[in-house]
């Protein structure tokens, strides 16, 4: 979360900011607290439901099925996780808009997801290939925006 001092530094600053900027923060801050609750409850679910079947004997992590769930669900919170680290840029005033480069990286980062919990017997090839597509397309433009902003001489 925020540290103390950029909680100091946002309620100083919170009387200059224009209405907008404190909409802005607003909603950045209620967000990542909806997030965070969201992240709380999905990392208590994967660790009772692995935990209770490991213990159980009912989750076998080389059966290639609970391989995909639990996996999805690891994947699913790193996805949640990094969506509220930016969000943190945003109520924390560092950022006045969340940076599209990470929204390219989530992206990745959910198809990726996609392809692991995927079931190769249930997806017809037009539906892998626009998968492929939209995965090397993303890819492609993530790798572009890097490669010029590791080129800008303000970085």
């Amino acid at each position: 979360m925020i540290g103390a001092d950029r909680w100091r530094e946002l309620r100083r600053d919170w009387a200059v900011l224009s209405h907008y900027q404190r909409f802005e923060s607003s909603v950045a801050f209620a967000l990542t607290v909806i997030v965070g609750a969201i992240i709380v409850v999905a990392l208590f679910r994967l660790i009772v439901n692995v935990t209770a079947g490991l213990v159980l004997g009912a989750l076998d992590p080389l059966d290639h099925s609970v391989f995909q769930s639990v996996f999805g669900d690891v994947l699913t919170l790193l996805i949640a996780l990094e969506f509220n680290h930016t969000l943190q840029y945003v109520v924390a005033r560092q950022q006045s808009i969340i940076q599209t480069r990470v929204v390219f990286l989530i992206a990745l980062l959910a198809l990726a997801r996609k392809f692991i919990i995927f079931d190769l017997r249930d997806m017809s090839p037009g539906h892998l290939l626009g998968l492929a597509a939209v995965t090397l397309s993303l890819g492609v433009t993530y790798w572009l925006m890097c490669d010029r902003a590791d080129r800008s001489p303000t970085t």
